[in-house]
């Protein structure tokens, strides 16, 4: 009587609660709730999987379950927020990784007649997770500065991969006619070195929205990997997983105005080029004559009526998230109107610069996007920015045939006065000058942000 609920009710429950999950995850006050819910229905669809194939009886599975949840436990403990790129791209790796493993091992036990679309199915999982394992670890290597950000380009590297591509589907289909392990290893090592490939050639700039697409690549791998083992569960969470990391990888590539072709074949061009993102002079100055001096910064956060915060990378890298909220409770202490201006890849994934700033206690209500926030600019007197450099570099409006051209940036430049808190004044990860130091109204303060955005707010205190 029991016997139909582990095959049917529970994988849709599990499902369920991996959707609530999700949703909850879309607020910063629910977010740790959802991020519980799915952590336990992961365990419980562990623990279903482990049931329905009796790896119950096999001491190596617990072996490796017990070795697996303390190298998680220790990585989310111990791996920092800057870090957190860098562990999501492996985690894609990892799952891409697993599902291939799960098929490489049940495909031998697979009976030689087996249906072609069942082994169709087998085959495509373990080339997408292949390439998602290869892909991912060469992410978080470029994500960690082991590897140049720069894009790897060489001559024929289309007609290469061109021919890498032609050969892997020429594979698939030997695989699948003939079932042989020979052809199978084959289609793993071609996986493999495409995904290297296609990692190394997109640029530092363009790594959120690699980091997007190896995660619903990493989905697509579990779907197939559950529908060539008959596994409802593995099916339909996989299909969650890759639907939900493609509609972000659009949403990434649109607010990068790039095409995610342009982007994997490592020549990220805009995908079109509007009034808006391309026809303006970013870098044009409007409003009052700027200061002349770092002297003048109190004097002018005290006139300010409107101040707008624009947090990157190096303020993850300087974890200066405290001073950023400090400096704005000073602000708001004073009657200014406080807002922080988030470009969408800020950082190294989507949402980083929100999970930062979250941590230190920054309400989601003052975090604003770029397309809500840009037309505030010229009407904002003072922006204060720490650790941002490509989001808000007018070459990217100006300059033509760089990593950042045509993506659209945060319009700093039109404020009345800048206030830019970097640790130099060296290019950001694209490696393209930023054109905005230059501008009489910019003032620079160089050094560390854990340091430099203290003073800052001290020197406003004693002024008020």
């Amino acid at each position: 009587m029991m016997a139909w609920i582990p095959d049917f009710l529970l994988p849709a429950l599990l499902t369920l609660g991996f959707l609530l999950g999700l949703r909850w995850m879309r607020s910063p006050r629910t977010a740790v709730r959802g991020n519980r819910l799915g952590a336990l229905c992961m365990a419980l669809a562990v623990t279903q999987a482990f049931w329905r194939y009796g790896v119950f009886a096999l001491p190596g599975a617990w072996t490796a379950l017990g070795l697996g949840a303390a190298l998680g436990w220790l990585l989310a403990h111990r791996v920092k927020s800057i870090r957190m790129p860098q562990l999501v791209a492996l985690l894609n790796g990892f799952g891409g990784a697993a599902s291939a493993l799960v098929i490489a091992a049940r495909i031998p036990a697979r009976d030689p007649g087996a249906a072609g679309l069942a082994w169709l199915t087998a085959v495509a999982a373990l080339t997408v997770g292949s390439l998602t394992f290869s892909g991912s670890l060469i992410a978080a290597l470029k994500l960690q500065g082991y590897l140049a950000s720069r894009p790897l380009r060489f001559a024929g590297q289309n007609q290469l991969l061109l021919s890498l591509g032609a050969l892997g589907l020429i594979l698939l289909l030997v695989a699948t006619v003939t079932q042989q392990t020979g052809a199978l290893l084959a289609i793993i090592a071609l996986a493999l070195i495409y995904g290297l490939l296609m990692a190394l050639r997109v640029g530092g700039a363009d790594m959120p929205v690699v980091i997007s697409f190896l995660n619903s690549l990493s989905g697509i791998a579990a779907a197939l990997s559950g529908i060539a083992l008959g596994s409802p569960l593995a099916a339909g969470v996989g299909t969650l997983v890759g639907v939900a990391g493609m509609i972000l990888t659009r949403l990434m590539c649109r607010a990068m105005n790039r095409n995610l072709a342009a982007v994997l074949s490592g020549f990220a061009m805009p995908e079109s080029e509007t009034e808006d993102e391309a026809g303006d002079e970013a870098g044009a100055v409007t409003g009052e004559s700027a200061p002349a001096d770092a002297s003048q910064i109190p004097d002018l956060l005290q006139d300010a009526r409107r101040v707008l915060i624009v947090p990157g990378y190096g303020m993850a890298l300087a974890q200066a998230q405290q001073a950023v909220k400090d400096l704005m409770d000073a602000l708001e202490a004073a009657g200014k109107e406080v807002k922080v201006a988030v470009h969408p890849v800020a950082g190294r994934m989507p949402g980083h610069m929100h999970v930062l700033l979250a941590e230190v206690g920054v309400g989601v209500e003052k975090l604003y996007d770029m397309a809500k926030i840009n037309h505030e600019f010229a009407e904002t007197d003072v922006v204060v920015a720490v650790g941002a450099c490509d989001v808000m570099n007018p070459a990217a409006t100006t300059a033509k045939g760089t990593p950042i051209s045509g993506m659209p940036i945060l319009r700093v430049a039109e404020a009345r006065a800048v206030i830019v808190c970097n640790l130099d004044e060296k290019p950001g990860y694209s490696g393209v000058a930023n054109t905005l130091y230059q501008e009489p109204h910019v003032i620079t303060c160089w050094g560390d942000a854990a340091q430099t955005v203290p003073e800052i707010t001290r020197r406003f205190t004693q002024r008020v």
